[in-house]
């Protein structure tokens, strides 16, 4: 089991820029898929990106493409997400989580993954 830690979460203006972190600890998560969802209020937890282990393949939402990143730096176990051009729909609790797979593959849905952040609030006015 990993244990997983997101930060980097707050309040900004639409259109500024958030890095959200997602420290992992517990196990190597060096040969995990790595993925980022968020929920609204009243909504689904939703995906919103993905890396595999080797943070050669990367997957994203459509609402989201050409504005976020997932990038991954093994060495430190943390994965990031980079969110720039905010808009106020992304408004929501973002979560990390962790998949171990040595093969390279992207899993988008939330019973894909085991391990799971607390979550990060990332709130964006209007």
């Amino acid at each position: 089991q990993v244990q997983l830690v997101e930060s980097g979460g707050g309040l900004v203006q639409a259109g500024g820029s958030l890095r959200l972190s997602c420290v992992a600890s517990g196990r190597t998560f060096s040969r995990d898929t790595m993925g980022w969802f968020r929920q609204a209020p009243g909504k689904e937890r939703e995906f919103v990106a993905a890396t595999t282990w080797s943070g050669g393949y990367t997957s994203y939402t459509d609402s989201v493409k050409g504005r976020f990143t997932i990038s991954r730096d093994n060495a430190k176990n943390t994965v990031y997400l980079q969110m720039n051009s905010l808009k106020f729909e992304d408004t929501a609790v973002y979560y990390c989580a962790a998949r171990y797979s040595p093969m390279l593959v992207l899993f988008k849905g939330e019973n894909d993954y085991n391990d799971w952040g607390q979550g990060t609030q990332v709130t964006v006015s209007s």
